[in-house]
């Protein structure tokens, strides 16, 4: 029997007078209307005072598992059982449209703190649309993740449907579950000390070919990406692979402060999008973007 299923679906009241309740009392009627709880092991919390002009509160357990909260009333002496705690309807229309207001003001405050704060810490990183777009997306995203791959795509048409308006910035945030997400990030990194298009081909194709990337491969499949392009092989290499070398550590030192951002922001998984401080979770289609998009543009 799933109590939480059974209880939610019976708000039932039950004549007990509040002033005589005792714990016998109590259990002997929850029984008799809930026949299923007959064997079970039913635990009565303190009955006290509630916040409830007339109400007393409690709550009992089930089987030591689950737990309901009631109410009490004295006239008429009833026990009404709560799917939810009590939900304040108190307000008027005026002060629910004033809180509104508020809660906005304080949601643009914190996005703005957010916006600041990620431009500071992808200051200088590689970077598709304008560098003065009015509207920047920062990512914090895993090679290894397929959310991320396929959300990859929707940044992409993203970039190419706002050419003029909006900064795309991706962020290491490389997951303990993969096991070649972080060298990838390192390598990327090393990439992009050298050359911006270097990061974006790595970027690309670590996302394109996903699926067949492991950890033994994934730096030789770097390296050949990567031979055609203008760029000091060696170097990249010392930096990628080398964990003696202050190139390497340096690169690790950036993803590490990537992923504790991203730690420190609430993120827990892969990708997570800043759209000018506001937060987007997961892989989310096209038409979410674009909402946030014209909500922020109309706000510019």
């Amino acid at each position: 029997m799933r109590w939480a299923l059974f209880l939610i679906n019976f708000l039932f009241v039950f004549s007990v007078a509040a002033q005589e309740l005792n714990q016998e009392q109590i259990l002997a009627n929850l029984k008799f209307r809930v026949p299923e709880l007959e064997n079970a092991e039913v635990i009565l919390g303190d009955i006290e005072a509630s916040p409830y002009a007339d109400l007393k509160q409690g709550s009992f357990t089930i089987n030591g598992q689950q737990t309901f909260q009631f109410l009490l009333s004295e006239d008429p002496p009833h026990l009404i059982l709560l799917a939810t705690d009590p939900i304040d309807v108190s307000l008027s229309e005026e002060e629910i449209k004033e809180l509104l207001i508020e809660q906005e003001r304080q949601e643009q405050l914190v996005a703005a703190e957010l916006h600041g704060a990620l431009n500071r810490l992808s200051d200088g990183k590689p970077s598709r649309g304008p560098i003065d777009a009015p509207i920047t997306i920062h990512e914090f995203s895993d090679f290894q993740c397929p959310y991320c791959a396929r959300a990859s795509l929707v940044v992409e048409e993203l970039v190419d449907k706002y050419p003029d308006d909006i900064r795309f910035v991706y962020l290491h945030f490389p997951l303990d579950i993969h096991d070649w997400a972080k060298p990838a990030a390192v390598a990327a990194e090393c990439a992009a000390r050298q050359s911006e298009p270097a990061f974006w081909l790595l970027h690309d194709n670590f996302f394109e070919f996903q699926g067949s990337i492991s950890k033994e491969s994934m730096f030789d499949d770097a390296r050949s990406w990567l031979q055609d392009l203008d760029i000091d092989l060696d170097a990249w290499e010392t930096c990628a692979t080398d964990e003696s070398s202050a190139a390497n550590q340096g690169a690790i030192l950036q993803v590490d402060i990537a992923t504790t951002t991203a730690t420190r922001f609430g993120l827990t998984g892969t990708p997570g999008f800043f759209v000018n401080g506001h937060y987007l979770s997961g892989s989310q289609p096209l038409e979410v973007f674009e909402d946030l998009i014209a909500s922020i543009k109309a706000e510019l």
